[in-house]
This record gives C-alpha cells, structure tokens and sequence, in this order.
C-alpha cells in the first residue's frame, strides 16, 4: 500500500480522473475581501433593533455603520483641545481616540458600493454611492489632515499628452 501511495505522488497531478471537476478559481484577495466587507455590513444591519432588511437601507444606515467601526480603528486622531494635534509625529502619547483611517473607509465604501450591485441592487439606489456618503468621507480626511497637521492635496490631473508621448514631460523632478 505504502509502494501505491509513493507512486502517486510521485506521478503528481498528470493523472487525472475523468469524473473529477475542477475547482473555481481562488479568488482574488480584492473579491474576497469585499465578501467579507458584504457579510459584515449584512450582519450589522440584522444586528440592529429591529433589524433592518437590505431593501429599507439607506445612506444613514450606512453612516452609522462607519461610525461604528471607528471604535475598532488604530489610527490616533487627535482632537483639537490636544497638545498635539496638528503635529504630524507627537513626542508622546496621549489620550486621544483612535479611529478608522479615511483611505480605510474610502476603501471599504468602493468595495460594498460594488458588492451592493453585484447582490442585486440598482446603482440609482445604492446607498454607498449617496452624496452624504461623500460628504462624511470628505470631512473624515480634512479632519485627520487638520488633526496630523499635514493638509491634504489634491493631485493635479497631468496634462493631455499627445499619441506617441514627449518623453520630457514624463520627467520627474525633485526639489
């Protein structure tokens, strides 16, 4: 027995049964991800009193959500009556809470924005594409700038560059 059991492993995977299927692709670590993001979002809302069924969410819903969640962030954000809020690397600690980063949450929104289509729902309806959605996450960012003393920028769009590309545009300088 030992002696079968040696030769198919050595014969690896070439030997194949006719009857075997083969397995779904593993998925992306983004799709799985965002699996979990969707269970976790289902079960807050089945978690509320009373609970809230998938068709009667809306943007507050989804608000309330992300608030919930900053008590489990690790990003320190001070708040203005603190001695070091502004300073992008305090010399000490403080007693500041710690909240969800805003690239985390922007991060997560896309992703339940995408689940809530690909589960069925209409883009008119989704309720992570809210404008009030935009808003939250938008003041979250400004006030952890203000909060690390380093001002958000937006990135300027490049220039329309023409087919076949100026090589010299592309340059990067540093000052």
């Amino acid at each position: 027995m030992s002696s079968e059991r040696g030769k198919d492993i050595a014969e690896g995977p070439s030997r194949v049964n006719p009857g075997d299927q083969q397995l779904p692709p593993t998925p992306s670590r983004y799709e799985s991800q965002k699996r979990r993001d969707w269970n976790t979002f289902g079960q807050y809302l089945k978690n509320q009193r009373p609970p809230v069924p998938l068709s009667q969410c809306n943007c507050n819903h989804v608000l309330d959500f992300l608030r919930y969640l900053d008590q489990f962030g690790k990003t320190k954000v001070h708040l203005q009556g603190c001695m070091f809020y502004g300073q992008p690397e305090p010399p000490a600690p403080c007693t500041c809470p710690l909240r969800q980063a805003w690239g985390s949450l922007d991060a997560l929104i896309g992703r339940l924005r995408a689940a809530y289509e690909e589960n069925g729902g209409s883009p008119e309806t989704n309720p992570f594409a809210s404008g009030a959605i935009r808003v939250y996450l938008r003041e979250v960012r400004e006030c952890q700038a203000k909060a690390r003393g380093i001002p958000y920028k937006k990135k300027k769009k490049k220039p329309h560059q023409r087919k076949g590309g100026d090589e010299s545009s592309s340059t990067i300088h540093f000052s």
